[in-house]
């Protein structure tokens, strides 16, 4: 697989004022630039800070990411609104955000050109064992997804069937108690679980 991105290379207080500095986007490549000059005087006589066109790539590749996440994570509340725990919502969204890095990843590695950028592998070979170990990622994961939507679905049916004795035996206690003769607690019991 390729070199790391300079910024990934650099150190953690340096890279992580990068990433604060292109999460919040108040600032033009430019600015950054002269930001940085400016918060690490010593890296910058060195000539150890990013280029200009390092941190594009490295914001290109953020606004990419936290894109990803913040769609993921949208999923994941709109999930967790409209199923109860007992469906597991919380899986269905990681694996939701799982998917969404792989098919991330794929892309990455579909735009990657020889020599253009230095995280993406140029090696044809390397390419398709990548592919490959994606691929079987993939199917690993979908076959998880299958299983989490059986598991949903059987869990939507405890919970519905669950419902309905509950209706059923509430209406018989009521029935019972306002003097329906046993013929017609029965009938009113049936005709409850027999809506399911």
């Amino acid at each position: 697989m390729g070199r790391k991105s300079s910024i990934d290379r650099m150190p953690p207080e340096i890279k992580g004022h990068i990433q604060a500095m292109l999460a919040t986007g108040s600032m033009t490549l430019d600015e950054l630039v002269t930001n940085l000059k400016e918060n690490f005087p010593a890296e910058f006589s060195a000539g150890e800070l990013p280029s200009r066109s390092a941190l594009h790539r490295y914001g290109a590749k953020l606004d990419r990411r936290l894109a990803a996440i913040r769609a993921s994570t949208e999923a994941a509340k709109i999930i967790r609104a409209h199923a109860g725990d007992n469906q597991d919502a919380r899986s269905e969204a990681l694996t939701a955000m799982v998917q969404t890095e792989l098919f991330d990843a794929i892309l990455e590695l579909q735009e990657a050109v020889e020599g253009d950028d230095e995280n993406h592998p140029t090696n044809p070979a390397e390419r398709v064992a990548l592919l490959s170990k994606a691929a079987k990622n993939i199917a690993t994961l979908t076959r998880s997804s299958v299983n989490l939507k059986e598991f949903q679905a059987k869990a939507e049916e405890r919970a519905r069937k669950r419902a309905f004795e509950e209706a059923a035996a509430t209406a018989e206690t009521t029935a019972k108690a306002q003097g329906l003769s046993k013929q017609g607690v029965a009938a009113l019991r049936e005709a409850i679980m027999g809506a399911l």
